[in-house]
């Protein structure tokens, strides 16, 4: 397929540089306003001429050649309508090469991603608090995928902390092999909370916990059988909810493993001269910078969270020569990142400057925010089957005959769980609802998987007289619907490549909806299914392009498209 971007720039450098006049020219919203727009403003003052004088220039060095129709100036732009029949052609046929390829780049090729994401809690549940970085870690995953990047993902666990000697005083006390293992890591965080309850009237509880988190840290037998166990119960069922939402993990190595790798960071440090000593505490100062010091290691000697991602960082660059580390989390945590990235920065470290704290808005309840200690939290498999039985509901009362309606409607309750995290801008707060969650109308994945399927009913219908490959008549896609259709279809490697580049997979989940609104507008259009073969397969090569797209971008989200609905 053409470069058309390029194709015009060719055309029109000489006095302004190839790639800048690329890189300027967009593509247009409005059909009256041609297919591409280069906005000539920003050449005035090199070129010490007026916009409107520039624009017109450009327009009499476009002239019709079979892939360019015409060009106009208008008002300081450059707007270039391009071989609208030629253009579509070009769509289909790169899209029907590349089949479920299409989209994807070797831009990444010998170059290494890490993502940091989920990091769910050993002895908690995945509650809805952790949808979405899970969502976004996921799906940046699959982007890079796409873009021919090696990428880690990491699930740095949260298994390290008083809170471990909480967990064991809590199981001796009131634990319950039996409850436990029928609940899961839900019986363990039913343990937790209890723990919290108790500990308001009775202090001593919280003494027995340092003393049980000490003899995890000596390598007690039985603190660490114990911890062993609750790592293994938590494992076992978030795995298990990972998997409903597409999302895989390399790496599981949590924050007890760099208990062993700080000495060396921190060596490294007072070795540049950066540590200094602050009422006992070793510390990083940063107050010319507007932030607080950087504690690393407390007065009594014992580490902190900011030591293990300290040493994590270090770790993660000697074993994964990372060109990119990702950090999926909270931009409540965006005063630590600053600080852990300036003081790889001021270590003269040159790799500081790639690692990017992607942050994300929070979740919370109407009622306020969760608290896994106060046992308000909602849990996220909960969340997940009630979409699914919303969905099967659904499914049964329009579709009754519909077969594997229970795997269809896991598809479809998942997907609208994960699309609800990543429809939007990932810094945006969202307040948790079952009814905004579970909404199955408008701009949601339902409706992107509907009208999946839609195209599939489609080629179903035609059947025989599709697959005999009778030559289409692509004269017929010769209109503003197929146009605005092919358009929308050649933007998609450029929308992956922007969804993953500004970390942002919601550009995808906007692109997505455009694509399946306009797909509809053109079925209602055009009556696809006819006994003039040519027409109708020249129509079905179109519904063939969109159909790949939607597929692709669906599974780049995290989301399944079945094929019925």
């Amino acid at each position: 397929m053409i470069n058309y971007k390029q194709y015009i720039a060719d055309k029109l450098c000489g006095q302004i540089d190839k790639t800048v006049l690329q890189n300027t020219i967009v593509t247009t919203a409005d059909d009256a306003k041609g297919d591409y727009s280069l906005p000539c403003f920003r050449f005035a003052k090199e070129l010490h001429r007026s916009p409107q004088d520039i624009a017109s220039q450009f327009a009499n060095q476009l002239v019709g050649d079979g892939v360019i129709d015409k060009a106009e100036a208008v008002n300081g732009y450059l707007n270039v309508f391009v071989n609208r029949q030629k253009y579509i052609d070009d769509v289909i046929g790169k899209v029907r090469s590349e089949g479920d390829k299409y989209g994807n780049s070797k831009e990444g090729k010998g170059k290494t991603i890490c993502i940091d994401y989920s990091s769910v809690n050993i002895a908690k549940s995945l509650h809805i608090g952790h949808l979405g970085t899970t969502a976004i870690g996921g799906s940046l995953y699959k982007l890079f995928k796409a873009l021919g990047y090696k990428v880690v993902g990491i699930n740095h666990l949260g298994d390290y902390g008083t809170q471990f000697g909480k967990m064991i005083v809590a199981y001796k006390l009131w634990g319950d092999d039996k409850r436990i293992k029928a609940m899961g890591a839900k019986g363990l965080q039913e343990l937790y909370v209890k723990f919290h309850q108790e500990e308001e009237h009775n202090p001593e509880l919280t003494e027995q916990a340092r003393e049980w988190f000490k003899r995890i840290e000596q390598g007690d037998e039985e603190a660490q059988k114990l911890f062993l166990y609750f790592k293994r119960i938590t494992l076992n069922d978030v795995k298990r909810t990972y998997k409903r939402l597409n999302v895989r993990f390399d790496s599981w190595d949590g924050e007890s493993f760099f208990n062993d790798k700080m000495d060396k960071p921190l060596q490294f440090l007072r070795d540049k001269g950066l540590i200094t000593i602050s009422d006992g505490a070793q510390v990083v100062d940063l107050s010319q910078y507007d932030m607080p010091p950087c504690l690393l290691v407390k007065s009594d000697g014992s580490s902190l969270y900011a030591t293990r991602d300290l040493a994590a960082a270090f770790y993660r660059k000697d074993t994964y020569n990372f060109d990119k580390c990702l950090y999926v989390v909270a931009y409540q945590q965006d005063l630590h990142f600053r600080q852990l990235f300036k003081v790889l920065e001021l270590a003269g470290l040159p790799w500081a400057q790639d690692m990017v704290h992607v942050a994300y808005g929070m979740v919370s309840l109407e009622e306020g925010a969760m608290s896994t200690r106060k046992g308000n939290a909602v849990f996220l498999e909960d969340v997940l089957d009630k979409a699914v039985q919303k969905s099967l509901d659904i499914i049964t009362a329009k579709n009754p005959d519909l077969s594997d309606k229970e795997k269809i409607a896991e598809q479809v309750g998942v997907g609208a769980v994960i699309f609800s995290a990543l429809e939007n801008a990932r810094i945006k707060d969202i307040t948790f609802t079952f009814d905004r969650v579970l909404n199955f109308d408008g701009e949601t994945a339902p409706y992107l998987q509907y009208t999946y399927a839609r195209c599939c009913s489609l080629f179903q219908k035609a059947g025989i007289s599709y697959l005999a490959r009778i030559m289409p008549d692509y004269s017929v896609l010769n209109n503003i619907e197929c146009l605005r259709l092919a358009k929308l279809v050649a933007r998609f490697p450029d929308i992956i490549a922007e969804s993953a580049h500004k970390y942002e997979p919601s550009i995808l989940s906007k692109y997505l909806i455009d694509l399946a609104q306009s797909f509809n507008k053109f079925y209602i259009e055009h009556r696809i299914l006819s006994e003039d073969l040519t027409r109708q397969n020249a129509l079905l090569a179109m519904v063939e392009a969109v159909r790949t797209v939607l597929k692709k971008g669906l599974a780049l989200l995290g989301i399944d498209a079945p094929e019925k609905m």
